[in-house]
């Protein structure tokens, strides 16, 4: 079982050019721009549905708890990077997060609940962090923030979805994680 979990999440590690997102997007404008931020890049889109896949699999509190501490971390991060605070090691950060939501997708169930909202929020703040360097300082740049919580919240949807359907063909083998 656990080797062929393990499989997908040495995928997404592996996945070439998995941090791609951010250079070279030219100037940004509205809420389209904010909407095609996350969807452009497969490090956030894959880290973004994985939050969904995790809280689907764990169920019960998770599946609001996680999409909304990712959602309120980011938007704490975007607003530090928008006020000048310059996070080291964004951009490493985010693909570490590809890679740590992997592991943390294949053993979700047994990882207690606080720790997952612990580590989903943590990583959602360099997330926000490379949102908000990129927001323009224009009237615009709200909508640009709402377009990227919007695309954001749309993918932890799709990871919520997949990880409910995955429940109905895991077995349910490791312990329920203690609600914390």
């Amino acid at each position: 079982m656990i080797s062929r979990s393990l499989v997908p999440a040495a995928m997404l590690v592996l996945l070439p050019g998995a941090a791609l997102a951010h250079p070279g997007h030219g100037e940004a404008m509205g809420w389209a721009a904010g909407f095609a931020h996350p969807v452009g890049g497969a490090d956030h889109v894959l880290a973004m549905v994985a939050v969904g896949i995790i809280a689907g699999l764990v169920g019960g509190r998770a599946l609001w708890l996680l999409p909304a501490c990712f959602l309120g971390m980011m938007t704490l991060g975007a607003g530090g990077a928008i006020a000048g605070l310059d996070l080291p090691f964004v951009e490493p950060a985010i693909l570490a997060s590809v890679a740590a939501f992997a592991v943390m997708a294949s053993c979700a169930r047994m990882i207690p609940l606080a720790a997952l909202a612990g580590l989903v929020g943590a990583f959602a703040v360099f997330h926000g962090a490379a949102h908000g360097a990129e927001m323009p300082e224009t009237a615009s740049g709200l909508a640009y923030g709402l377009g990227f919580l919007a695309a954001t919240a749309g993918l932890h949807a799709a990871g919520l979805a997949a990880g409910l359907g995955l429940t109905r063909v895991l077995p349910r083998a490791s312990a329920a994680p203690q609600d914390a």
